[in-house]
């Protein structure tokens, strides 16, 4: 927060009020959306959500102290029926949540210097935190935060969401900025995009990585969740922000027409690309592959598995370069990468060699990726254990389904965060895509059966869905759950292993 911050220098008093006037100099303490957490001083933010209005609770906002409210004009009616003749200024807006972000800029005020956000459908987490690292290797002090939290030398913290929302966000912000952190990559979702959680940070460049299904849950059909992602680029992104989009995604032309004449680079495979991957090489542990920049041809040698991540690592290049980085020296830093927990992550190899990755693939098409991905790693079987969600797409399990089925030699369907549906029940709707899986819906039994099946040096298992998750969520209830331990459990278990 800054000294001293105003009702005036939050800008309040550009919007129509009801109420008495507003004390353009009274000190503002804090903002807020959920009323128990409002204290004197407090401006409180009422957004409408799904099931309650924010207005509903105003008349407690004003009895905790607080100094103004900021209000639909619909809200400030029902606040009016609860309040009668209101003690402070209602401040009205049509967008609250966008309201909500701008207070929050203003109110925290600082920032690392140089923000990037990522966005997409696979890919964010591996993005951001590859910036980070190449920022890093360069010299800056550099974080970045999402799905697993904020990653970064005194930066590390844990968050509840992957785009946090606005107050959160800012406060994270000024956090980091304090301890000396100079450039942050932020993961953007769809959620996050649509609910104007990200509208008062100042990017200096954004990256799109791919768009396919994903959360029609929340958006009402794939044009609403494409919106969304491309919010990003014509809403957010400053007017000389820098976008860096996969020139290779389907959806790139959309992204392309959005800008506005906002400079872009491409990064991908086709011929037009700004940065273009000519060649990849797999090997065991890794991949070699070669790339165009400005016609100069570069090479490098990344300790990642898969081919997306040789995607994901050029794209977090060109966000650096598009921060101002001399691409030689962006270059160089990508043989460095490290990967991502729970993101394509060796959690062990049996003694006779067998490998077993963990990937946080929840998607059909993110699975799809992960399988063809392996595939040229494996000279032996490939094997996949999954499943997918409770209370979220019914549609994308059979889905899920045929991607495993399709991408792999053998299928284990087992439960993934049932939460409060019936987990057998889920399981069958996975196995339609998978008819000749086996079902087992312990996710520890399943993980043992699908490491007990490696019997070569060459065979792979790919445990997918959770990636990073520490946790099983069952009715009401998330029980201590975590795929690399269940997987090094299992190898230890079947060899005969101490674990440490």
């Amino acid at each position: 927060m800054l000294e001293d911050l105003t009702l005036a220098d939050l800008g309040l008093e550009r919007l129509d009020r009801a109420g008495p006037n507003a004390n353009g100099d009274a000190i503002v303490t804090g903002i807020a959306v959920d009323s128990r957490q409002v204290k004197d001083g407090f401006v409180f933010v009422a957004i409408p959500g799904l099931k309650l209005d924010g207005a509903e609770f105003a008349q407690y906002a004003v009895r905790q102290g607080a100094s103004a409210v900021v209000i639909t004009p619909t809200g400030l009616e029902k606040a009016k029926k609860d309040i009668g003749d209101l003690p402070i200024p209602f401040f009205l807006t049509d967008q609250p949540r966008l309201e909500l972000a701008q207070l929050a800029a203003r109110f925290y005020g600082r920032q690392p210097k140089t923000m990037i956000a990522v966005t997409g459908t696979n890919g964010k987490t591996s993005v951001a935190e590859f910036t980070r690292q190449i920022w890093h290797n360069l010299g800056h002090p550099a974080a970045s935060f999402g799905t697993t939290g904020v990653i970064g030398e005194g930066f590390e913290d844990p968050l509840d969401m992957t785009t946090p929302e606005p107050v959160t966000l800012h406060a994270l912000l000024a956090r980091l900025a304090d301890k000396g952190c100079t450039h942050a990559a932020m993961e953007a979702s769809s959620h996050g995009l649509a609910q104007y959680r990200i509208d008062g940070v100042n990017f200096a460049a954004a990256g799109l990585t791919n768009i396919t299904r994903d959360h029609m849950d929340y958006h009402s059909d794939q044009d609403d969740y494409v919106g969304a992602k491309l919010r990003l680029f014509h809403s957010v992104l400053p007017r000389d922000g820098v976008a860096v989009l996969n020139s290779d995604d389907p959806v790139f032309p959309l992204a392309r027409m959005s800008l506005a004449g906002r400079p872009m680079i491409s990064v991908g495979r086709s011929g037009g690309a700004t940065l273009r991957l000519t060649k990849t090489r797999f090997r065991a542990d890794g991949q070699d592959i070669s790339f165009v920049w400005k016609n100069e041809v570069y090479s490098a040698a990344l300790s990642l598995i898969g081919g997306f991540q040789a995607d994901n690592a050029l794209l977090a290049a060109g966000l650096a370069i598009a921060t101002e980085e001399r691409p030689d020296e962006v270059f160089a830093s990508l043989p460095n990468l490290t990967g991502v927990r729970g993101r394509m992550e060796l959690a062990g190899r049996r003694a006779t060699g067998a490998s077993v990755y963990v990937d946080y693939s929840h998607t059909p098409d993110a699975l799809k990726t992960a399988l063809s991905a392996l595939r040229p790693h494996v000279s032996g079987r490939l094997i996949v254990a999954g499943g997918a969600g409770g209370d979220r797409d019914p549609g994308k399990r059979p889905l899920m389904g045929q991607a495993m089925h399709h991408g792999a030699d053998a299928v284990i369907v087992t439960d993934d965060n049932p939460r409060s549906e019936d987990p057998a029940m889920i399981r069958a709707a996975v196995v339609q895509g998978a008819p000749d899986a086996d079902n087992i819906g312990d996710r520890a039994e399943a993980i043992l059966s699908g490491v007990d099946a490696l019997r070569s040096s060459g065979d792979c298992l790919l445990i997918a869905g959770k990636g990073h998750e520490q946790g099983q969520e069952i009715g009401g209830t998330t029980i201590p759950f975590d795929d690399v331990e269940q997987a090094r459990a299992a190898i230890a278990a079947l060899d005969g292993l101490d674990e440490e």
